[in-house]
């Protein structure tokens, strides 16, 4: 059994977005930035997914050179990656960014056997009063959690 190391992660989301759904993508880098993630640098917060074309690119995400004197001159570390779906996945993903309050986001970074994988999802911006809402459900369960675990002890 091979496990999953999560290297790189969008906590924001949670927070920021209802989930529709989610997909699992490749992400085509450079050697010297494979390296990088896999150190735990780079982030995803400031990201999303456009389609263009017939492809999906993951825009505005941080990755700093894994050694920056040894990386080429030119290196952007903001630049356009582009993530590596299916032609189905490609086509559902392009009717979704064209529809009003919707758009696609990065979750987080992790390898799966020997590649990288970027988890990324559908989401719809949470409201304030939604995020509010959020937070007092989780409190809640958190309270009837502790008191049904005093309950046992007693």
């Amino acid at each position: 059994m091979q496990h999953m190391t999560i290297y790189l992660e969008n906590r924001k989301a949670k927070a920021d977005y209802d989930f529709i759904e989610t997909y699992e993508a490749g992400i085509e880098l450079l050697g010297f930035e494979v390296k990088s993630v896999r150190k735990g640098q780079g982030s995803l917060p400031s990201s999303r997914v456009i389609i263009r074309g017939n492809e999906a690119y993951l825009v505005n995400m941080d990755i700093p050179a894994y050694q920056p004197k040894n990386a080429p001159d030119d290196y952007d570390q903001k630049r356009t990656r582009r993530l590596l779906l299916t032609k189905k996945e490609i086509k559902r993903l392009s009717s979704v960014e064209n529809q009003k309050g919707l758009t696609i986001v990065p979750l987080s970074m992790y390898n799966k056997a020997r590649f990288l994988k970027v988890s990324i999802a559908v989401v719809r911006g949470k409201k304030k009063f939604d995020k509010r809402e959020s937070i007092k459900k989780r409190e809640t369960d958190r309270e009837i959690r502790r008191t049904l675990k005093n309950v046992i002890r007693d």
